[in-house]
């Protein structure tokens, strides 16, 4: 069987297509215990719902295993000024130099506010920040946000949180086809099949929270996600067969007894 090849994010190579997140768990030891299940490299923590000035107090990076790396994110932040601020503050406190750049425009849909969100990408790259954007499924914006430097892009599957699953494959695939850059699908997975779909439509990765955090048993959740990323990154490799509106016979016809 082939192997999955690796995931490689501003020349650093991950062995997982499956990024998770720290948020909603009903308690730190069941996120530690979804993290290893999912079998994913990289976890991305909210740089605003931490404490991480004092260390010394309790914080869910103590339950974060060192072999994990961290990608602060910049959620809840609702300007350009704030994300950058807050990017800026995870990198001083030693977290990364890394970011998943969230600049919200919407409070009740949670979509990116799009300029804030390219002229927050701008300033931190110039800043030497590795940034992988939080974007609406919108090819001309991945472009614009990829030639600002962007490291990878982030289009949604969904609204945060909403479990819908892809809603706009088409759009996805456009974005994989013009990106230079890895595509990862972040938001809207609800369950494995949701997973298998973005891999299985091209995308490098897929970011999720709230699908495993949400489940009634976020370990074996966060175990379906890890397989069915793998299988769905396998598939895509495969490459499936056409679709045809009619049938087409399994076996050869040929040589049949009467025929």
């Amino acid at each position: 069987m082939a192997s999955l090849d690796p995931l490689i994010i501003a020349g650093r190579p991950f062995t997982s297509r499956l990024i998770v997140g720290t948020g909603k768990y009903s308690s730190f030891a069941v996120m530690a215990q979804a993290h290893e299940a999912s079998g994913a490299e990289m976890v991305t923590v909210a740089v605003r719902r931490v404490n991480i000035s004092d260390r010394s107090k309790e914080s869910l990076l103590d339950y974060i295993d060192p072999k994990h790396f961290i990608l602060p994110n910049t959620a809840g932040c609702y300007s350009a000024d704030e994300a950058i601020r807050t990017a800026r503050l995870a990198r001083e406190a030693g977290l990364s130099n890394w970011v998943k750049l969230e600049v919200i425009g919407d409070e009740k849909t949670l979509f990116p506010d799009n300029e804030a969100l390219l002229e927050a990408t701008r300033v931190l790259v110039k800043e030497d920040f590795v940034v992988l954007p939080y974007v609406i499924d919108d090819p001309v914006l991945c472009r614009k946000l990829e030639d600002a430097g962007a490291a990878a892009v982030m289009p949604l599957g969904a609204p945060i949180g909403s479990g819908l699953g892809i809603q706009n494959a088409n759009n996805l695939r456009i974005i994989k086809d013009q990106a230079r850059v890895p595509v990862i699908v972040d938001a809207g997975v609800g369950t494995a099949s949701d997973a298998t779909v973005a891999m299985e439509l091209g995308a490098d990765a897929v970011l999720m929270n709230t699908a495993i955090a949400g489940a009634a048993d976020p370990v074996a959740m966060a175990y379906a996600m890890r397989l069915a990323v793998e299988a769905g990154r396998l598939a895509f490799r495969a490459g499936r067969i056409p679709r045809r509106m009619y049938a087409t016979a399994s076996s050869p016809i040929e040589g049949l007894v009467g025929r």
